[in-house]
């Protein structure tokens, strides 16, 4: 699995003129797209979302974990017995909500998602509010 960045959201389908054209990164529908990641875990069930990235002495790059939940409700993060920084994505149905970075061990913070996922700090420069975020098979 992936995770794939869509930076202005991808809610506006291609106008006419955009239509079977490309821009300079070869997407044809003008919205840029950037791969966060290349492989994604999933923290399904109650003790791999409370581990998270707890008391694992590093990250690899290209690696994110994300914590998919049935309905948006609010949700929070902290860095105990996390040893890096990491970035941190609120999203609901796939639209960015927040975006923090969290010091390690120190680090807490929450917001309203369906699903959150956790990066190497830096490795979500340029993903803000109202961008979207999909976890691609």
């Amino acid at each position: 699995m992936r995770l794939v960045h869509h930076r202005d959201g991808g809610a506006r389908p291609p106008t006419a003129d955009e239509a079977g054209t490309t821009d300079e990164e070869g997407n044809a529908d003008g919205v840029e797209r950037r791969v966060l990641a290349d492989e994604v875990e999933l923290a399904e069930g109650p003790l791999a979302q409370a581990l998270g990235l707890m008391f694992r002495r590093s990250i690899p790059e290209g690696y994110a974990l994300a914590f998919p939940f049935e309905a948006p409700a609010s949700r929070t993060i902290h860095t105990l017995f996390v040893f890096r920084p990491i970035d941190v994505l609120w999203l609901v149905d796939d639209e960015v909500v927040n975006v923090e970075r969290l010091r390690p061990f120190r680090g807490l913070a929450h917001g309203l998602a369906d699903t959150v996922v956790e990066l190497p700090a830096g490795d979500a420069a340029g993903v803000e509010p109202g961008g979207t975020v999909e976890i691609v098979a």
